[in-house]
Protein backbone atom coordinates (compact mmCIF):
# COMPACT_ATOMS: atom_id res chain seq x y z
CA UNK A 1 0.00 0.00 0.00
CA UNK A 2 1.39 3.31 -0.88
CA UNK A 3 0.90 6.94 -1.43
CA UNK A 4 2.85 9.66 -3.42
CA UNK A 5 5.94 9.46 -1.54
CA UNK A 6 4.69 7.41 1.20
CA UNK A 7 4.43 3.57 1.95
CA UNK A 8 4.40 1.43 4.69
CA UNK A 9 6.54 -1.27 5.71
CA UNK A 10 3.79 -3.83 6.94
CA UNK A 11 0.57 -2.68 5.68
CA UNK A 12 -1.29 -5.40 6.61
CA UNK A 13 -1.38 -3.69 10.12
CA UNK A 14 -3.49 -1.55 8.94
CA UNK A 15 -6.72 -3.97 8.51
CA UNK A 16 -6.92 -3.66 12.52
CA UNK A 17 -8.43 -0.18 11.78
CA UNK A 18 -11.60 -2.07 10.04
CA UNK A 19 -11.67 -4.11 13.22
CA UNK A 20 -12.30 -0.88 15.28
CA UNK A 21 -15.78 0.01 14.39
CA UNK A 22 -16.97 -3.86 15.65
CA UNK A 23 -14.96 -3.30 18.74
CA UNK A 24 -16.56 -0.15 20.01
CA UNK A 25 -20.23 -1.64 18.70
CA UNK A 26 -19.56 -4.28 21.11
CA UNK A 27 -17.95 -1.96 23.48
CA UNK A 28 -21.43 -0.20 23.84
CA UNK A 29 -23.36 -3.13 24.27
CA UNK A 30 -21.33 -3.82 27.48
CA UNK A 31 -21.15 -0.37 29.06
CA UNK A 32 -23.24 -0.08 32.42
CA UNK A 33 -26.20 1.64 31.83
CA UNK A 34 -24.91 3.77 34.56
CA UNK A 35 -22.43 6.64 33.96
CA UNK A 36 -20.04 7.14 37.23
CA UNK A 37 -18.33 10.66 38.16
CA UNK A 38 -15.83 10.59 41.08
CA UNK A 39 -16.00 13.94 41.22
CA UNK A 40 -19.33 15.91 42.09
CA UNK A 41 -18.48 19.09 40.90
CA UNK A 42 -18.75 17.72 37.28
CA UNK A 43 -22.52 16.67 37.79
CA UNK A 44 -23.00 20.61 39.30
CA UNK A 45 -22.08 21.70 35.64
CA UNK A 46 -24.83 20.07 34.29
CA UNK A 47 -25.56 17.04 31.55
CA UNK A 48 -23.93 19.20 28.71
CA UNK A 49 -20.28 18.89 30.93
CA UNK A 50 -20.62 15.40 31.10
CA UNK A 51 -21.58 14.34 27.90
CA UNK A 52 -18.32 16.65 26.87
CA UNK A 53 -16.26 14.91 28.99
CA UNK A 54 -17.80 11.69 27.58
CA UNK A 55 -16.90 12.75 23.52
CA UNK A 56 -13.29 13.79 24.58
CA UNK A 57 -12.37 11.08 26.02
CA UNK A 58 -14.23 8.60 23.10
CA UNK A 59 -11.93 11.26 20.57
CA UNK A 60 -8.83 10.72 22.73
CA UNK A 61 -9.35 7.02 23.04
CA UNK A 62 -10.06 6.61 18.95
CA UNK A 63 -6.53 8.68 18.31
CA UNK A 64 -4.60 6.41 20.70
CA UNK A 65 -5.62 3.45 19.09
CA UNK A 66 -5.44 4.82 15.50
CA UNK A 67 -2.11 6.44 16.36
CA UNK A 68 -0.81 3.25 17.33
CA UNK A 69 -2.07 0.97 14.85
CA UNK A 70 -0.35 3.17 11.90
CA UNK A 71 3.08 3.45 13.86
CA UNK A 72 2.72 -0.20 13.31
CA UNK A 73 2.11 -0.24 10.41
CA UNK A 74 5.57 1.73 9.98
CA UNK A 75 4.79 4.85 7.50
CA UNK A 76 8.20 5.77 5.45
CA UNK A 77 8.24 8.29 2.75
CA UNK A 78 10.74 6.55 0.21
CA UNK A 79 12.56 8.54 -2.66
CA UNK A 80 14.21 6.67 -5.76
CA UNK A 81 17.86 7.58 -6.73
CA UNK A 82 20.07 6.68 -9.48
CA UNK A 83 23.88 6.39 -9.12
CA UNK A 84 25.79 5.75 -12.14
CA UNK A 85 28.99 4.83 -13.21
CA UNK A 86 31.00 5.02 -15.84
CA UNK A 87 33.96 2.74 -17.32
CA UNK A 88 35.59 5.64 -19.66
CA UNK A 89 36.97 4.08 -23.31
CA UNK A 90 40.64 4.30 -24.06
CA UNK A 91 41.10 6.34 -27.11
CA UNK A 92 44.41 7.19 -29.06
CA UNK A 93 43.89 9.43 -31.31
CA UNK A 94 47.42 8.87 -34.03
CA UNK A 95 47.81 12.09 -36.35
CA UNK A 96 49.72 12.21 -39.64
CA UNK A 97 51.89 15.52 -39.62
CA UNK A 98 53.80 14.84 -42.88
CA UNK A 99 54.06 17.67 -44.99
CA UNK A 100 51.30 16.63 -47.31
CA UNK A 101 48.89 17.50 -44.46
CA UNK A 102 49.17 21.04 -45.84
CA UNK A 103 47.35 20.17 -49.33
CA UNK A 104 45.03 22.96 -49.55
CA UNK A 105 42.16 21.08 -51.26
CA UNK A 106 39.63 21.57 -47.88
CA UNK A 107 39.21 24.71 -48.77
CA UNK A 108 39.54 28.12 -46.96
CA UNK A 109 41.82 25.53 -44.59
CA UNK A 110 44.73 22.98 -45.90
CA UNK A 111 44.24 19.27 -44.44
CA UNK A 112 45.86 19.63 -41.49
CA UNK A 113 44.22 22.84 -40.03
CA UNK A 114 40.90 21.26 -40.54
CA UNK A 115 42.06 17.88 -39.43
CA UNK A 116 42.88 19.34 -35.84
CA UNK A 117 40.00 21.14 -35.73
CA UNK A 118 37.29 18.03 -36.08
CA UNK A 119 39.75 16.19 -34.06
CA UNK A 120 39.19 18.86 -31.13
CA UNK A 121 35.71 18.57 -32.05
CA UNK A 122 35.55 14.87 -31.33
CA UNK A 123 37.60 15.23 -27.82
CA UNK A 124 34.93 18.19 -26.51
CA UNK A 125 32.35 15.63 -26.93
CA UNK A 126 33.97 13.14 -25.16
CA UNK A 127 33.07 12.18 -21.28
CA UNK A 128 34.83 10.18 -18.73
CA UNK A 129 37.24 8.55 -21.39
CA UNK A 130 40.95 8.79 -21.16
CA UNK A 131 42.42 9.91 -24.33
CA UNK A 132 46.01 10.33 -26.17
CA UNK A 133 48.14 11.63 -28.94
CA UNK A 134 50.18 10.05 -30.89
CA UNK A 135 52.05 12.21 -33.82
CA UNK A 136 53.53 10.31 -36.82
CA UNK A 137 55.23 10.78 -40.41
CA UNK A 138 58.07 9.14 -40.88
CA UNK A 139 58.20 8.17 -37.58
CA UNK A 140 55.84 8.39 -34.35
CA UNK A 141 56.15 9.54 -31.35
CA UNK A 142 53.30 10.25 -28.46
CA UNK A 143 52.47 13.63 -27.49
CA UNK A 144 50.37 12.77 -25.05
CA UNK A 145 49.80 10.05 -23.05
CA UNK A 146 46.09 8.81 -22.29
CA UNK A 147 44.51 11.51 -19.89
CA UNK A 148 41.43 12.64 -19.16
CA UNK A 149 42.71 16.44 -18.84
CA UNK A 150 41.12 17.23 -22.46
CA UNK A 151 43.02 20.78 -22.37
CA UNK A 152 46.01 19.50 -22.18
CA UNK A 153 45.31 16.81 -24.98
CA UNK A 154 43.35 20.13 -27.34
CA UNK A 155 46.36 21.87 -27.27
CA UNK A 156 48.85 18.87 -27.94
CA UNK A 157 46.19 19.00 -31.29
CA UNK A 158 46.98 22.55 -31.76
CA UNK A 159 50.28 22.43 -31.27
CA UNK A 160 51.30 19.56 -34.14
CA UNK A 161 52.80 20.50 -37.85
CA UNK A 162 54.69 19.52 -40.17
CA UNK A 163 58.49 19.37 -39.47
CA UNK A 164 58.29 18.02 -36.05
CA UNK A 165 59.35 14.59 -36.94
CA UNK A 166 61.03 12.86 -40.35
CA UNK A 167 59.07 13.29 -43.29
CA UNK A 168 57.13 10.63 -44.68
CA UNK A 169 54.21 8.11 -43.52
CA UNK A 170 54.90 5.95 -41.39
CA UNK A 171 51.55 3.98 -40.62
CA UNK A 172 52.56 0.26 -39.61
CA UNK A 173 55.20 2.80 -36.73
CA UNK A 174 51.81 4.49 -35.52
CA UNK A 175 49.75 2.01 -34.72
CA UNK A 176 52.44 -0.43 -33.13
CA UNK A 177 53.02 3.70 -31.02
CA UNK A 178 49.44 3.95 -30.02
CA UNK A 179 48.99 0.29 -29.24
CA UNK A 180 51.61 -0.02 -27.11
CA UNK A 181 49.85 2.70 -25.01
CA UNK A 182 46.96 1.36 -25.18
CA UNK A 183 48.22 -2.62 -24.19
CA UNK A 184 47.86 -1.67 -20.46
CA UNK A 185 45.25 0.68 -20.57
CA UNK A 186 42.88 0.15 -17.47
CA UNK A 187 38.91 -0.85 -18.67
CA UNK A 188 37.74 -2.90 -21.63
CA UNK A 189 37.81 -0.48 -24.32
CA UNK A 190 40.85 0.47 -26.53
CA UNK A 191 40.23 2.19 -29.46
CA UNK A 192 42.98 4.18 -32.07
CA UNK A 193 41.73 6.88 -34.60
CA UNK A 194 44.24 6.89 -37.37
CA UNK A 195 44.35 9.76 -39.59
CA UNK A 196 46.86 10.19 -42.67
CA UNK A 197 46.41 11.43 -46.42
CA UNK A 198 49.09 8.84 -48.06
CA UNK A 199 50.73 5.42 -48.77
CA UNK A 200 52.79 3.57 -46.31
CA UNK A 201 56.20 4.41 -47.22
CA UNK A 202 58.45 4.66 -44.16
CA UNK A 203 59.38 2.24 -40.82
CA UNK A 204 60.21 -0.91 -40.88
CA UNK A 205 57.02 -2.26 -39.00
CA UNK A 206 53.78 -3.72 -41.59
CA UNK A 207 50.86 -1.96 -40.81
CA UNK A 208 48.90 -5.20 -41.24
CA UNK A 209 51.21 -6.60 -38.76
CA UNK A 210 51.02 -4.32 -36.46
CA UNK A 211 47.22 -4.46 -36.65
CA UNK A 212 47.13 -7.56 -35.65
CA UNK A 213 49.29 -7.15 -32.94
CA UNK A 214 46.75 -4.69 -31.74
CA UNK A 215 43.72 -6.89 -32.10
CA UNK A 216 45.40 -9.34 -29.67
CA UNK A 217 46.02 -6.53 -27.26
CA UNK A 218 41.59 -5.95 -27.76
CA UNK A 219 42.64 -2.68 -29.56
CA UNK A 220 40.26 -1.40 -32.20
CA UNK A 221 41.27 0.65 -35.01
CA UNK A 222 39.21 3.42 -37.21
CA UNK A 223 41.16 4.82 -39.86
CA UNK A 224 40.46 7.82 -42.23
CA UNK A 225 42.02 8.71 -45.27
CA UNK A 226 42.24 12.65 -45.59
CA UNK A 227 42.00 14.22 -48.99
CA UNK A 228 40.19 14.91 -52.47
CA UNK A 229 40.28 12.65 -55.13
CA UNK A 230 42.65 13.11 -57.98
CA UNK A 231 45.04 16.03 -57.59
CA UNK A 232 45.68 18.35 -54.94
CA UNK A 233 47.97 21.86 -54.29
CA UNK A 234 50.64 20.86 -52.25
CA UNK A 235 53.61 23.04 -50.89
CA UNK A 236 56.98 22.22 -52.72
CA UNK A 237 58.69 25.16 -51.33
CA UNK A 238 59.34 28.77 -50.80
CA UNK A 239 59.22 31.09 -52.92
CA UNK A 240 59.42 35.22 -53.01
CA UNK A 241 55.52 35.28 -52.52
CA UNK A 242 55.25 32.46 -50.25
CA UNK A 243 55.16 29.21 -50.26
CA UNK A 244 54.90 27.63 -53.23
CA UNK A 245 52.33 24.61 -54.86
CA UNK A 246 52.01 22.19 -57.20
CA UNK A 247 49.52 19.97 -58.03
CA UNK A 248 50.46 16.61 -57.24
CA UNK A 249 47.78 13.45 -57.51
CA UNK A 250 46.40 12.19 -53.66
CA UNK A 251 47.09 8.74 -53.38
CA UNK A 252 45.76 7.38 -50.24
CA UNK A 253 45.89 3.47 -49.94
CA UNK A 254 42.59 2.93 -49.34
CA UNK A 255 42.60 -0.76 -49.20
CA UNK A 256 45.17 -0.71 -46.41
CA UNK A 257 43.70 1.35 -44.25
CA UNK A 258 40.16 -0.80 -44.87
CA UNK A 259 42.47 -3.86 -44.24
CA UNK A 260 44.11 -2.74 -41.00
CA UNK A 261 40.47 -1.60 -39.67
CA UNK A 262 39.04 -4.75 -40.49
CA UNK A 263 41.27 -7.06 -38.86
CA UNK A 264 40.35 -5.10 -35.01
CA UNK A 265 36.90 -4.89 -36.20
CA UNK A 266 36.82 -1.31 -36.54
CA UNK A 267 35.99 0.90 -39.96
CA UNK A 268 37.38 2.57 -42.66
CA UNK A 269 36.00 6.11 -43.26
CA UNK A 270 37.14 8.03 -46.38
CA UNK A 271 36.82 12.17 -45.90
CA UNK A 272 37.01 14.16 -49.17
CA UNK A 273 35.84 17.20 -47.68
CA UNK A 274 35.99 19.18 -44.20
CA UNK A 275 32.20 18.28 -44.13
CA UNK A 276 32.59 14.46 -44.68
CA UNK A 277 35.07 14.62 -41.88
CA UNK A 278 32.92 16.46 -39.48
CA UNK A 279 30.16 13.52 -40.51
CA UNK A 280 33.33 10.76 -39.75
CA UNK A 281 34.48 12.24 -36.38
CA UNK A 282 30.83 12.04 -35.42
CA UNK A 283 30.02 9.03 -36.60
CA UNK A 284 33.03 7.84 -34.35
CA UNK A 285 31.82 9.27 -31.58
CA UNK A 286 28.02 7.39 -31.98
CA UNK A 287 30.17 3.66 -32.24
CA UNK A 288 32.13 4.01 -29.29
CA UNK A 289 30.24 5.81 -26.55
CA UNK A 290 31.18 5.58 -22.91
CA UNK A 291 29.21 2.78 -21.27
CA UNK A 292 26.93 4.02 -18.28
CA UNK A 293 25.93 2.09 -15.78
CA UNK A 294 22.97 3.11 -13.60
CA UNK A 295 22.15 1.83 -10.24
CA UNK A 296 18.50 2.55 -9.05
CA UNK A 297 17.97 2.53 -5.14
CA UNK A 298 15.48 3.77 -2.81
CA UNK A 299 16.04 5.31 0.29
CA UNK A 300 13.23 5.63 3.05
CA UNK A 301 12.72 7.85 6.03
CA UNK A 302 10.68 6.29 8.73
CA UNK A 303 7.98 8.62 9.58
CA UNK A 304 6.06 6.46 12.38
CA UNK A 305 7.27 9.03 15.12
CA UNK A 306 4.16 10.82 14.36
CA UNK A 307 1.94 8.57 14.75
CA UNK A 308 3.43 7.52 17.83
CA UNK A 309 3.36 10.91 19.08
CA UNK A 310 -0.01 11.81 18.29
CA UNK A 311 -1.07 8.33 20.37
CA UNK A 312 1.03 9.74 23.37
CA UNK A 313 -0.55 12.77 23.43
CA UNK A 314 -3.82 11.50 23.01
CA UNK A 315 -3.24 8.83 25.98
CA UNK A 316 -2.01 11.09 28.15
CA UNK A 317 -4.99 13.61 27.24
CA UNK A 318 -7.51 10.52 27.87
CA UNK A 319 -5.55 9.41 31.29
CA UNK A 320 -5.93 12.86 32.18
CA UNK A 321 -9.68 13.55 31.17
CA UNK A 322 -9.87 9.95 32.96
CA UNK A 323 -8.39 10.93 36.33
CA UNK A 324 -10.42 13.91 36.29
CA UNK A 325 -13.87 12.02 36.00
CA UNK A 326 -13.56 8.67 36.96
CA UNK A 327 -13.35 5.17 35.89
CA UNK A 328 -13.02 4.55 32.04
CA UNK A 329 -16.04 3.43 30.99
Amino acid sequence: MSFPHLEFGSPWVLALLLLLPAWWAWRRRRRPPAIVFSRVGVLANGPRAGRAIARALLVARNLVLVGLIIALARPRSAGRAEQSTTEGINIIVAFDISSSMLAEDFQPQNRLEVARDKVKQFIAMRNSDRIGVVAFSGEALTQVPLTTDYPVVMAAVDNLQPGQLEDGTAIGTAIATAANRLRDAPGNSRVVVLLTDGVNNRGSIDPRTAAQAAAAFGVKIYTIGVGTEGMAPVPVGRGVFGLRYENRPVEIDDALLTDVAKRTGGRYFRARDAAALQRITEEIDRLERTPVRTRVYTRYSELYRWPLGIALLALALELSLAAWRGPLP
